[in-house]
This record gives structure tokens, C-alpha cells and sequence, in this order.
């Protein structure tokens, strides 16, 4: 029997999407779960016949709520609102589908390479968020790296740190994906902007009570040096002085890998959804490029950064949106399907290429 769509609980409340505060009763959950699974005749995700793994990335309170340290608005300005919104609904009617959920978790410390603490300028005083760090600017001695955390970082070495960081930004020019760009302290390990969106957390529960499935999280971010946009890899592996740095994420790799289908949602679209999807075509053509037919992109339920401009209402000191329209136009080109999560899953059965999501008939 193929997977139904179900209809979404009653006890969702679409208004928590948009509440910073919403915490789950998390037992609560768990008793509506399996009376919802009593109620419906659901099966166990091991049991699927196709595998379909959901990887909801970064949903996170720092980047889903203007209360949190860097909200993902979009030109709407309620962007990720709208998304925590439409992955739970999503979620819940798709319950049957989905084998199982995968949450990547950014996770940060007080000094990383990509927030301005780690930084001192010409002034002796850290820069200020939102602006870029490149090779010109170190070498011309515009910016250099706290010689405080050379104590810990690399045995109390400032110069070995120096040689790294420029290495770093060179590494990251000759790549071509991102200069280093400084962002507020976000996602801060024991922060509140650190956990998922309550809407998000809720459903993910959810999931996982009432199908059995394991609902796992990927953390992400924590190397001092590098930025770690991509679950599936940091941006630099390796040190100016040929040691390693950071490794890929082979273990998840993998999983992906392995699984029938792989819908991505999350934020932002313009950053960390992006890499991590580029990660996985890269993955995927050294395997066999025909299988980019088996992911689906959610269009509707990811975000880009926008920086407003105080100044100017309506206007952007920065606007990464571009970024991600034309990376969704390359996933396409690519063999990746953009879906929308209002669509049925057995429409997209009908995408060019596709095997669709549900077991054949």
C-alpha cells in the first residue's frame, strides 16, 4: 500500500510559528503521536519501500525569528517565519511518506573565524558584522586575528595564526564560492538561538514517535578556523602548514547517499541550503550523476539572507536572493527537482526523470 497524505494534527497551532518562546511539551507530543499512529494505522519507517529522508538544515531559533541574532527574512521579511509554517504542515501530512528526519544543527563557539570577535582592526578595536575579510585586507594589515587566541588555538603561536588566516581567505578566493564574511554572533552553543524552531522540534517528535524512526541531528560548525556552511563539509580542510583542519562529513554522506529520496528544506537558501546542496551534487556525480533525479528542493520553505538597511525602509545593506535563485536554476539544470510542499507528493512523480517519492504502483 502507497502512503497516504494525512491530515495535519489538531493540536498544531500555525500562529507558534512565528513564537520565538513556543517550547513543545515534549511528552505531550509523544502521547498525541501514538495515539495519532493507533488512530490511523501507521506503519513503521522501517517497513518503507522506498526510503525517503527528509533534511530540514538549520532551522534554528537564531535564524527563524526576528528575535533571534540573525533572522532569515527574505525580501518579505517574514521568510523563515512563513517556512517554519509550511515544513511542519509539510511534515505532518507527509508523515507516512518520510522514513525519516534529519535536522542539522549550526552550532558555534564565543571566537570563530567568521564573527568579528575573532578580529582586530587598524584601530585596535574588533570590526563590526556584515562585511567581507580578504586576502587585500590582511595584507595590507586592515584586519589581523586576536593574538589572544593564539594561547589556545595553536599553542600561543600568533604567527603561525597569522599564516593561517591568510592562507584561510586565499584558499576560500581560489575556491570562488564565498569570501570570509563576518556574522553576528549566531547559533552560540547553550543559547537560545541555538535550538530549533518549536514548531520544528514539535513536529520532528512527532515524526519520530509515531513512526519509530531515529530523527537525527547533524552538528555543524564548531572548528575554530574554518566556516562550515555545508553539513556535508567545512569550507577548508586543510592548514597553510599541510596538516589537517576539518574533515568531511563521510558518515552522513552516506546516508544520503543511500536513500531512495532526499527532500531538502531549511536555511538559509542562500547559504547554508545552498553549499549543502552543492556538497551533495558533487557526492552524487562522483557516484553516478543520474541519481540528482532522486532529490527535491523545497522552493517555498527556505529563505535568503537580507540585511535591511535602517535608513532606507524597504531597501538592503545586503541582498543574497540572486545567490540563491540561480542556484536553484544549476540544481535543475543539474537533474534535481524544485518542488513546492503545497504540491502532493505523487505529483512529482510527473517531473521529468523522475522516479517520484512513493513506490510505484
Amino acid at each position: 500500500m502507497s502512503p497516504r497524505e494525512l491530515p495535519v494534527p489538531p493540536f498544531y497551532e500555525p500562529a507558534r510559528a512565528r513564537e520565538h518562546a513556543y517550547r513543545p511539551d515534549q511528552q505531550a507530543v509523544f502521547d498525541a503521536a501514538q495515539a495519532w499512529r493507533r488512530e490511523h494505522g501507521i506503519r513503521p519507517s522501517h517497513t518503507d519501500r522506498r526510503k525517503v529522508h527528509l533534511l530540514l538544515i538549520d532551522v534554528q531559533k537564531d535564524f527563524c525569528f526576528p528575535e533571534g541574532t540573525l533572522y532569515v527574512g527574505g525580501r518579505s521579511g517574514t521568510g523563515a517565519m512563513d517556512d517554519n509554517d509550511r515544513i511542519a504542515r509539510f511534515l505532518y501530512r507527509n508523515l507516512e511518506t518520510i522514513t525519516d528526519v534529519t535536522c542539522t544543527l549550526d552550532t558555534h563557539f564565543p571566537f570563530q573565524i567568521f564573527f568579528p570577535s575573532f578580529w582586530i582592526g587598524e584601530d585596535g578595536l574588533p570590526p563590526g558584522p556584515h562585511r567581507e575579510v580578504t586576502t587585500a585586507d590582511l595584507e595590507a594589515g586592515l584586519l589581523r586575528p586576536n593574538p589572544d587566541l593564539a594561547a589556545w588555538i595553536c599553542d600561543g603561536d600568533p604567527e603561525w595564526l597569522r599564516r593561517q588566516v591568510e592562507f584561510y581567505c586565499r584558499e576560500l578566493e581560489r575556491a570562488g564560492k564565498y569570501k570570509l564574511y563576518l556574522w553576528p554572533p549566531h547559533c552560540l552553543l547553550g543559547s537560545d538561538g541555538h535550538a530549533l524552531a518549536g514548531v520544528i522540534h514539535e513536529a520532528r517528535l512527532f515524526h519520530s514517535f509515531a513512526r519509530g524512526a531515529r530523527g537525527g541531528i547533524e552538528i555543524k560548525g564548531g572548528n575554530t578556523l574554518t566556516e562550515n556552511y555545508s553539513v556535508l563539509a567545512p569550507e577548508v580542510l586543510f592548514r597553510h602548514d599541510g596538516g589537517t583542519l576539518a574533515e568531511r562529513n563521510v558518515d552522513f554522506i552516506r546516508i544520503l547517499l543511500e536513500a531512495d529520496a532526499v527532500i531538502i528544506a531549511g536555511q538559509a537558501a542562500s547559504h547554508c541550503v545552498k553549499s549543502s546542496i552543492e556538497d551533495l551534487l558533487g557526492e552524487i556525480r562522483a557516484v553516478d550523476a543520474d541519481l540528482t533525479r532522486k532529490v527535491y528542493v523545497l522552493a517555498d520553505c527556505m529563505s535568503s539572507v537580507t540585511v535591511p538597511d535602517p535608513g532606507r525602509p524597504g531597501e538592503f545593506l545586503a541582498d543574497f536572493t540572486p545567490q540563491a535563485e540561480e542556484a536553484l536554476r544549476r540544481f535543475t539544470e543539474a537533474g534535481m527537482h524544485v518542488v513546492r510542499s503545497t504540491e502532493p507528493v505523487e505529483a512529482w512523480r510527473t517531473a521529468a526523470g523522475s522516479a517520484g517519492i512513493l513506490p510505484a504502483k
